[in-house]
């Protein structure tokens, strides 16, 4: 039985991410940062585990939990947008929006790729094309935008790192999702997106190593 860790699992991609998953009879193992959203997934038959992504304690507790666990998919889901505007953020906006969305990716990663390299598993990260350089045309969300451009920097060099032992690393951007994030005028549902995001990331192989993707597979510039 193959094994799928979700780091980030509490709602929207990273909870319809547990429910897939289970549905095709994965074994899954996922994370979420309050307790009763752990008995939540344990409900849905996960592994619950709780992490708060932000706190090198909690990063470091999970390791010693997940030791000698065998993946085979891992994915990096939490993340969070922080303020929406394009002028100057306060220190504790920068704060809060790097240490998750960047911070917690540079300390679990560490932790989470050598689970998958004997099983030359597959590593993907949720960022956004809000993160690409090359195809931005607004500033809408400039904190997010930057935090976003680092993980998928985190990424690249994950690939470097990774990709040699047999890990394949991969950025994907979900698409434009009915999420607390996203809002209810997205185009796509939580189980549209998750749904090519998984199949995506189990049809690419080592020569997609170090990739940005589309929830569909098509490439995003840099």
């Amino acid at each position: 039985m193959p094994t799928a860790l979700i780091l980030g699992a509490s709602r929207g991609i990273g909870h319809e991410m547990v429910r897939q998953y289970k549905q095709d009879g994965w074994r899954v193992i996922a994370t979420a940062r309050k307790q009763e959203d752990c008995d939540a997934l344990a409900a849905l038959g996960a592994a619950a585990h709780p992490l708060d992504v932000a706190s090198a304690d909690s990063i470091a507790a999970l390791g010693w939990r997940l030791d000698d666990e065998k993946i085979d998919s891992a994915w990096l889901v939490a993340g969070v947008y922080g303020p929406v505007h394009s002028s100057f953020p306060t220190q504790q906006e920068f704060d809060s929006v790097m240490h998750t969305n960047v911070l917690g990716a540079m300390r679990l990663i560490p932790i989470v790729a050598p689970l998958l390299a004997p099983s030359g598993g597959k590593l993907a990260v949720l960022s956004s094309k809000m993160g690409s350089i090359g195809a931005r045309h607004s500033t809408e969300g400039t904190l997010y935008r930057a935090s976003k451009a680092a993980l998928n920097s985190v990424l690249a060099d994950a690939a470097l790192t990774y990709g040699p032992q047999g890990v394949t690393c991969v950025a994907f951007h979900p698409g434009w999702v009915q999420t607390d994030m996203g809002g209810e005028g997205a185009p796509l549902t939580p189980e549209e997106s998750v749904r090519d995001l998984r199949a995506t990331l189990a049809r690419v192989d080592a020569s997609s190593n170090g990739a940005f993707l589309d929830h569909d597979g098509s490439p995003i510039p840099w």
